[in-house]
């Protein structure tokens, strides 16, 4: 049976979505190499104890600039992101200090923004993937600041409470 990805614009938002039963599993992220701990996704799991972890993944983690077609590194005046993604790119944000950064509730909702947006002047840093999947075209790869950027993910379901047997 194929599932249906549901998105949620917090971590709390994905741990009520299984609490609640909207959805079998949620998807966490808890610590990565070079931003360290993502302490709202610890606090969202902390808050219900109704939640177990079924299983944990590392996963690598690729950054790049994603951007309209016909944009240019040069001409991008604006990045948003999620502020974990943001915190893995220090040296490359710091290298383009004139471009603002806008924080995001994830990095695939901050290229679906540029997307929707239609601004030339506007970017998003996430995967790669991502640009197919919105319409944008990747502008700028391997903005993370280490090689072996990884993140640790948790996946979650509601814990079965016990029955009293009759």
């Amino acid at each position: 049976m194929p599932r249906t990805l549901m998105p949620c614009a917090t971590f709390d938002d994905v741990v009520r979505a299984v609490v609640n039963g909207h959805a079998d599993f949620g998807v966490l992220p808890v610590e990565n190499v070079i931003a360290g701990a993502v302490q709202e996704s610890l606090d969202a799991l902390a808050r219900f104890d109704s939640i177990e972890r079924v299983r944990e993944l590392t996963l690598p983690i690729r950054l790049a600039l994603l951007g309209l077609p016909g944009a240019t590194v040069q001409g991008i005046r604006q990045v948003l992101s999620h502020p974990v993604a943001l915190k893995q790119c220090t040296r490359w944000l710091w290298e383009h200090r004139l471009i603002t950064v806008v924080e995001a509730h994830d990095t695939a909702g901050a290229a679906r923004m540029v997307g929707i947006r239609r601004d030339p002047t506007a970017a998003a840093i996430a995967a790669p993937w991502a640009a197919e999947h919105y319409g944008l075209v990747v502008l700028a790869e391997g903005l993370e600041d280490r090689y072996d950027n990884a993140t640790r993910f948790v996946l979650v379901k509601r814990r079965r409470r016990l029955t009293a047997a009759p």
